[in-house]
Order: structure tokens, then sequence, then C-alpha cells
């Protein structure tokens, strides 16, 4: 790459980028997500829910050989942590006690969604590289503290560690649509790409399948907790893309900013952001809404995996869930186990669905047969002496992390033989 050819631009709104650019570029990569998408982020800001006034002022940066696209990234300029689910209020507390600013910062990801996948769009491993050194110099140019890569894909990390960047490790928890066909001796599903074992894992028939590979006293449970749900009189219906209602849509949301605001905090997305979601990305949500005696009293929101059609990787597109939101009107012994796990994986199985995503934190989830992987975000602190007590305090965390991931995994809720 003849470097002195590219071009870095720092636009203020992912809108003075072509969306059929952003997403010929996002659909090259390892490990896109519809929360990449143009559609997504153009949302974000329009509707409201991420902009300089709640605390994520846009500063895509981009770089262009002549007028061709070729690596690209949301960068938010952040005055404060919420929002981002890789915690940081410890480095902000440590600056602060010294006098050090460590607000604005600048966060790689996507505002209020830890899922992982690509963060860092280039069309080769060399733009990948040029836009970190990109991002980085911008920074220390304007003076901001520190760059946050948040739930970056394996290629964002490489690329990450190789500009000497520092990493950070989480734990998420992911269900995969594979029946296990392991030896005694491992209960736990295979790593993903892993080869097959005993000829080859095959995906799940039906609910009972899946159930039948679980451990007695899992299967025991979750039987127990669908057996509430039902003799409450409560049914499910679901919809995806074009046919969830308006009506539907606006009970949804009835149900999301309930559930913030009984937690003491108003809701990061607006009614306007879904009703653009609606119009411009339908076919990536999938809605399960509960009902009691007619009334919907509960639902959960789904996110399915959708490139745009004119994706060029479209024919080898692998379909994942990612579990999103819920909320309910009232109160049902199970409701939230049933509405966010047990109707979406049945779903997954029954649409060839091969990952369902679970978010961030929750080792409760474990129970319901969704198992542990590492998430990954990359750290660059501009002052010398903080990234060093940084780089060390992660090497104690990231101790720590895979022997927590050690201990998760030998609790693993499938049958050991």
């Amino acid at each position: 790459m003849a470097e002195s050819a590219i071009i870095a631009r720092v636009l203020a709104s992912v809108l003075e980028v072509d969306a059929a650019a952003w997403n010929t570029l996002l659909a090259r990569q390892s490990h896109p997500t519809p929360f990449m998408r143009h559609e997504y982020l153009a949302a974000l800001e329009t509707s409201g829910s991420a902009t300089p006034r709640t605390g994520w002022a846009a500063r895509f940066l981009t770089l262009w050989d002549s007028n061709t696209l070729i690596a690209a990234c949301p960068l938010y300029l952040k005055n404060h942590s919420y929002g981002e689910y890789v915690f940081d209020w410890a480095w902000a507390s440590a600056y602060e006690q010294h006098g050090v600013p460590y607000y604005p910062k600048a966060v790689i990801a996507v505002p209020f969604t830890p899922v992982p996948g690509t963060r860092l769009m280039a069309r080769d491993d060399a733009a990948r590289a040029l836009l970190v050194q990109a991002v980085c110099q911008w920074c220390e140019d304007e003076n901001v503290s520190s760059v946050h890569i948040l739930f970056a894909s394996d290629d964002d990390v490489l690329t990450s560690a190789q500009q000497d960047l520092m990493l950070r490790h989480t734990v998420q928890f992911h269900w995969k649509n594979v029946a296990p066909t392991l030896p005694a001796a491992r209960g736990s599903l295979p790593p993903e790409g892993s080869p097959p074992v005993d000829g080859g894992n095959q995906p799940f028939t039906d609910f009972d399948h899946f159930l039948a590979s679980l451990a007695q006293d899992k299967r025991k449970k979750i039987r127990q907790e669908r057996r509430r749900v039902a003799e409450a009189g409560v049914t499910f219906r679901w919809s995806r893309g074009a046919d969830i209602s308006a009506a539907d849509w606006d009970f949804f949301y009835r149900c999301y900013e309930r559930t913030y605001l009984e937690h003491g905090n108003p809701p990061y997305l607006t009614r306007d952001f879904f009703a653009r979601m609606a119009a411009h990305m339908p076919e990536a949500w999938l809605l399960f809404v509960a009902e009691r005696d007619g009334l919907p009293i509960a639902s959960s929101l789904i996110a399915i995996s959708a490139l745009p059609s004119s994706a060029s990787s479209q024919k080898d597109q692998r379909l994942v869930a990612y579990g999103r939101y819920w909320g309910a009107l009232e109160r049902v012994d199970c409701l939230h186990f049933e509405a966010c796990y047990y109707q979406p994986l049945q779903w997954c199985i029954d649409h060839g669905v091969q990952r369902f995503e679970g978010g961030a934190q929750g080792e409760h989830k474990m129970a319901r047969a969704l198992l542990p992987v590492q998430a990954t975000s990359a750290h660059w602190l501009a002052h010398p002496a903080f990234a060093e007590a940084v780089e060390r305090f992660l090497a104690r965390e990231s101790e720590g992390v895979g022997h927590y991931l050690s201990e998760l995994q030998e609790r693993s809720p499938f049958k050991t033989g």
C-alpha cells in the first residue's frame, strides 16, 4: 500500500459516508453484525439516542484511497462511561485523584450494544493497521486521553496488539445449536471452528432434543420453569421483520421503557430509534410477545444477523441471534427466562440459527446452556505513567479472567457422557 496516497477524514456523522460504501466494506469483514450497518448507526444518531447531548459525540474516522473507502470505524468522544459494558470507572477515578483529565476519551464501539464483532472495518490488514495508527495520532493531536476498542473481532484484536494497544478480556455467554457428541470427560460444546468429533456434531432437531443433551438437574429445572409460565396462563407469539406491527412495536417500547425506569434510569434508546429500525432494517428483528387472557403482558426483542442484499458474502452467511431487550407490565414467575431464553432458543432450533448470544455478563445463563466465551477490548492511553499502571492491572485481571473461564468450563450444563 502506498501510504502517501491514503487520505484520512474525520467526520461528525455517519450520514457523511455513503451507506452503500459503508455496508459494502462491512460485508467484507470476518465478523460483521447488523449493529455495524450504516442504517443502525444512523438511527442511533438521528433518533437522538447517541448524540453529544447524551454524551456520544461522533467522530467517524475514515481512510480513503482516492474516492474509495478502504477503512472506517465508529468513534465517539465520551464525557462519561455509561452504555459501554466494559467498565473503566476505576481508571477515571485514578486520573481524577491525580488531577489528570480522563474525559473526553475516545470509544470505538456500537453505543449501548455489547455484541462482539468487527469495529475496525478495512479492505485488508495493512489498511486496518493504518486505521489504528490514524486513530491514535488523531487522539494525541486532539488531547484525547485514551482510545477504547470495545468487543472487538479477532482481526481487530490482532491488529491492535501489533500496534501495541493493551488487551482486556471479559466473559460473555453464548449458545450453539449443536448436539454435543463429546467423550465422557468433556461435557461442554467444542470451540467454534473446531473439527467434528465422533463423526460430526448435528443441530438439535427440536427443544426436547436440546433438553435431552443437558444434565438431569438442568433439564428438570428448565421444564419446571417453563411449566410455571404455562400454568400462569401465559402464551407466546412471535413476529419477524415487516410482520411486526406498529402496535407491537409500541407495546414493546412500553415494556422496554418500564424495565429501565424500574431500575431508576431512563432508557438509552428512544422510541424513534425503533421506528427507524422498523423502517430501514426490519429483517434484522424478531419480536416475542407474551399474552395472558388475550392481552399482551411482556415482550422480548431479538436481533438476527442480516447483511444488506448486495453483500458479496450473503451466500456464506451464518445466522446468529442476539438477545437484546425485554420488559414486562406484569410479574409472572420465570417469565423472564421464558421470554429471553427458552422462546428464542426454541425459535433458533426451529429455524436453523446456529448461535444465540445472550449479551453481557450473567453467570445464571449457564443453567440455560449458554456457555462462557471470552470477549476482548483494546486500549491505548496517552499518558505514559497511567498506561504503565493500567498494563500491570490488565495483566493481573487477565490471569483472573483465565481462571474464571476455566472454572466455568468445569461446570458445563451438558451431560458428561
